[in-house]
């Protein structure tokens, strides 16, 4: 296997995303790689020696008690014994055939007593049902029943136990865990304020200021995201006001033009047709200022969208347009209700632009699932399915596909922004039978 593929493999193994997880994770793995080099250090530094001195202790004890009954008086040797348990706490005991010792298992402090005292010397915890410490020694190396054992008290041995350690060590890894963890909560939870503001500005809101508090480095991008936000919304507040006063200082001289044109005696035909162009470039100037005024002041209301729907429709039933409304019963949303009339308005528009007058569009409002939706079905060209996301870019239009294309190419744009107002949005679907339908999905009441 290659090192390439090791690293696919790597990269296919499910893994933490989230800075929190991976953090807190990284920080488990070098506690275990410090505990465990602190284990290793400990026991060759600590363990090690400390065994050495209770191997040489237990040699010296031993020795100590076989040579002082060995030269003592035989008389002496129990005022001798009574001494070294009431000074020292050892204890001497004959070894008996029903003593039934404990022994104690091989290790490294026993193989080094062994080593010392004799192949013969037994240790055990516990000796006729009492419990201490005892090693077995000779009076004469010679002679095996000649054999006594010495009890030593067993806090001069006593180690903490595993479990002891276990669990202190657990109680320091769980204190060490939370603490990193909510040190790196603290971070990214300004993460996350930052996330959901990036979201608002890229809804076209504009969030609250974060706090510039923390860390100095999150202070720093929490200061610079609050100065682009403000940026964002008076380079906004800017263009809005700009396109405004160019839309209104060109909508003057168009109502000259067509004044002058009615006026001026030509044909009908020509002054219709021109008349025409002055209403598309009137047409394109009211999307120009829809799209840089954005929705984001209007207040959001309870709103029956069937009614809301009808309502658009009166001016082009009134001009004779095949625009139906599918009859419903009513179906309440919480939208903008201005916002929402440009929005349906500009896809009727657009059907009728590219579908023609004469084919019949229809109008279709229901709700289903907490979700409502407004669809404007034609009979036209359609668009392809790899354009539709294309089209809802601003200044975008499909000349092969929509033929006869004029405007700005603001229309969709529009009712996209719209859709994404209210937490929706535009679906350019292929009708069955041909044509278009576009689905203004919205969030329910």
């Amino acid at each position: 296997m290659t090192m390439e593929e090791l690293l696919q493999r790597l990269r296919r193994v499910p893994h933490p995303r989230t800075l929190l997880w991976r953090t807190t994770l990284l920080i488990a793995l070098l506690m275990v790689l410090s505990l465990g080099a602190w284990l290793t250090i400990y026991e060759r530094y600590a363990v090690q020696p400390r065994a050495q001195q209770v191997a040489q202790l237990l040699v010296s004890v031993v020795n100590l008690t076989r040579n002082a009954l060995l030269a003592s008086d035989i008389n002496q040797r129990y005022a001798l014994l009574y001494e070294l348990s009431t000074q020292e706490g050892i204890r001497i005991y004959p070894a008996e055939a029903e003593d039934h010792p404990r022994l104690v298992e091989d290790t490294p402090v026993i193989q080094e007593v062994r080593r010392r005292l004799g192949p013969h010397t037994r240790m055990a915890t516990e000796l006729a049902g009492e419990e201490g410490f005892f090693v077995s020694f000779r009076l004469d190396e010679d002679v095996p029943d000649d054999e006594y054992w010495v009890m030593l008290p067993p806090e001069r041995f006593a180690r903490a136990r595993g479990s002891e350690w276990l669990f202190w060590g657990a109680v320091v890894g769980v204190l060490a865990l939370l603490g990193a963890y909510f040190l790196v909560l603290g971070v990214t939870r300004s993460l996350k304020n930052l996330e959901r503001a990036a979201r608002e500005v890229g809804k076209g809101h504009l969030p609250p200021p974060l706090p510039e508090s923390g860390p100095s480095e999150v202070a720093e991008v929490a200061t610079a995201f609050n100065q682009m936000s403000h940026d964002l919304a008076q380079l906004e507040s800017d263009r809005a006001l700009i396109l405004a006063g160019v839309s209104h200082d060109l909508r003057t001289p168009l109502a000259r033009l067509r004044l002058g044109i009615e006026m001026s005696g030509a044909a009908q035909e020509d002054v219709d047709a021109m008349c025409g162009d002055i209403e598309e470039m009137d047409r394109i100037i009211s999307q120009f200022l829809d799209f840089a005024r954005g929705a984001q002041a209007e207040a959001v209301s309870e709103t029956d969208l069937q009614a809301l729907a009808a309502e658009v429709l009166q001016p082009y039933t009134r001009r004779k347009y095949p625009v139906s409304l599918k009859d419903g019963p009513p179906v309440p949303a919480r939208i903008r209700p201005l916002a929402l009339r440009r929005a349906i308005a500009n896809l009727i528009d657009n059907a009728l632009r590219y579908a023609g007058s004469e084919l019949p569009i229809e109008l279709t409002v229901h709700a289903q699932g907490g979700r409502v939706s407004v669809e404007v079905a034609d009979r036209g060209p359609g668009i392809p399915p790899e354009e539709t996301e294309r089209l809802k870019r601003p200044f975008t239009r499909l000349e092969t596909a929509r033929t006869d294309a004029k405007g700005s190419g603001l229309g969709l744009a529009i009712v996209d922004r719209v859709a994404r107002l209210h937490g929706g949005q535009l679906l350019l679907l292929p009708r069955e039978g041909g044509g278009l339908c576009a689905r203004l999905v919205l969030q329910g009441a």
